[in-house]
């Protein structure tokens, strides 16, 4: 007969029946008890059948504490927080707007630079917030020198009564006089019974002095100065390359641009007139080079210009490159296109234009000055040259109202003088039986006339070529000549002026010998 088996070492260690379940083991091991039965009304029995803190027993609809006891659940504590009111969207509205009026009526740097900074640091501001604060801000500018006369009778900020004034004309007036004080509404019905034509035409017209005396002889000056404050359409044109204007308007008016009613300029057989302010860097046309922006006034020099494929064409003072596109559309990309600016900046942020517009023929140059070795490079060489040159933009205040604030008698002297220097720097490129057109976004006469007709008296080998022929075969624009004379009250452009001259064949630039002592300035184009 064989020996039994030994236990093993698991069922040696196997703890004896006690008589628990499997659930109350696991319990006991839990709390470090041993497994045998707790003895009736032990400390232990108690332990293992007390109940969570806090545990509901059913039914029961009471709490059960750490003694056992039953009671009513304690009642959350009551908040005594209360949440500090909003402002009125429109208080707030006027303190961003007396904000950004803040900064803007320093001078030191443009509006729109200015505005685009704040709104940059505001960035929670929606679209339509940013929006209505731009509005109320530009008509403040546009309206700047009446709005602070009438300022003058009220009390409080100074800055804020600016605001207010804005924002009666472009918001609702209602929901503006619901946030102003006793003393503001006050104030707004005491200057809503002074006529506007019982003040003087460079008061209500907001003319600064200097500019009032510039452009009083100027015909129908009333409907010029109420043009020059209004806001301004916005002019795109095609990509002569690319595209056809009749085409493209099918395209716009099937898109989003419908809302911004497209339609055809009436002088520039490139140009498409829109209302509002689309966000055209969005759209497929642009991001493509189909379409850019440009005033009309704008795209009619190119017509003046004339350039032709395979010539060489100088934009002298290209800026972003606006009018260096439409150029080199024009020759169809072939030929030499010389791109000239003193500042690099402006000209690297031209080149993702040009790549846009599949332009192959554009050479972006920076100069120095106007004696820089690579304007000498060129001199009489080419067929075509265009100065647009830098000017007071008394053409724009309808885009750009502040520049009549921030411009003087003395800046303006500095600007003719630029002017001259560019024109006669220019000049030397010409090529004989060339062209040279100079042209400003200006209303006055000693930036525009005077300057051509000084430059022809030391220039002899220059002649004036009558302007309205050259834009008669292209556009039905009347003009009577020999200059190109937009304004925005008869033409519904920015004010443009330009000039079309033609070098003799034949003939030397005869110019006047500079001292060695003569020091060479620099041009800002």
């Amino acid at each position: 007969m064989s020996n039994p088996k030994p236990p093993s070492r698991t069922q040696a260690r196997a703890p004896k029946a006690s008589g628990l379940s499997k659930k109350d083991l696991a319990r006991q091991a839990a709390l470090g008890t041993s497994t045998r039965a707790a003895r009736p009304g032990s400390a232990t029995e108690r332990l293992m059948k007390a109940e969570p803190h806090g545990t509901r027993r059913p039914g029961a609809g009471g709490f059960v504490s750490h003694a056992g006891d039953t009671g009513p659940a304690p009642e959350k504590p009551v908040s005594t927080y209360v949440p500090k009111p909003r402002a009125p969207v429109m208080t707030t509205r006027l303190d961003q707007i007396r904000q950004v009026l803040d900064e803007v009526l320093t001078w030191r740097f443009a509006a729109d630079s200015v505005v685009s900074h704040w709104f940059r640091a505001h960035p929670k501001l929606g679209i339509r917030d940013r929006a209505e604060v731009a509005e109320v801000v530009y008509a403040v500018l546009r309206h700047l020198r009446r709005y602070r006369q009438l300022a003058e009778s009220g009390v409080g900020n100074a800055v804020r009564r600016l605001a207010i004034q804005g924002a009666m004309v472009t918001m609702d007036p209602e929901k503006v006089r619901a946030v102003l004080d006793p003393g503001e509404l006050a104030w707004l019905d005491r200057i809503a019974q002074i006529e506007e034509l019982s003040m003087p035409l460079e008061v209500r017209g907001s003319l600064p002095d200097w500019l009032y005396e510039r452009l009083k002889d100027l015909p129908d000056l009333e409907n010029l100065v109420a043009a020059l404050n209004q806001s301004a359409p916005l002019d795109i044109r095609v990509n002569p390359l690319k595209a056809e204007r009749d085409e493209m308007l099918a395209d716009l008016t099937k898109g989003n641009a419908v809302r911004h009613s497209p339609v055809a300029t009436p002088y520039s057989p490139w140009g498409i007139r829109l209302t509002g302010r689309p966000a055209m860097n969005k759209w497929h046309q642009f991001e493509h080079g189909l379409i850019e922006v440009q005033d009309e006034g704008s795209q009619l020099l190119a017509l003046l210009v004339g350039p032709k494929r395979g010539e060489m064409v100088i934009d002298f003072c290209a800026g972003a490159g606006g009018k260096t596109l439409l150029l080199g559309a024009l020759m169809r990309s072939t030929g030499r296109l010389y791109a000239f600016d003193v500042s690099a900046t402006r000209l690297a942020k031209a080149k993702p234009r040009f790549a846009r517009s599949g332009l192959s023929n554009v050479v972006p140059v920076a100069i120095d000055h106007e004696n820089d070795q690579r304007v000498r490079r060129l001199a009489g060489k080419g067929q075509r040259v265009l100065v647009d040159a830098p000017c007071s933009g008394v053409g724009t205040l309808r885009r750009n109202p502040d520049l009549k604030w921030r411009q003087s008698t003395q800046s303006l002297a500095e600007l003719t003088d630029l002017q001259a220097r560019i024109l006669k720097s220019a000049a030397r490129c010409v090529a004989p039986g060339g062209r040279l057109v100079y042209a400003t976004c200006s209303l006055l006469a000693e930036e525009n006339q005077d300057q051509v007709v000084r430059f022809l008296a030391d220039h002899p080998d220059f002649e004036l070529i009558d302007a309205a022929p050259l834009l008669a075969a292209r556009t039905p624009l009347q003009i009577e000549g020999p200059y190109l004379s937009l304004r925005p009250d008869v033409h519904q452009t920015d004010g443009f002026f330009a000039a079309v001259m033609e070098r003799k064949k034949g003939l030397a630039d005869a110019e006047p010998v500079k001292k060695k002592t003569e020091v060479e300035k620099p041009i800002d184009c």
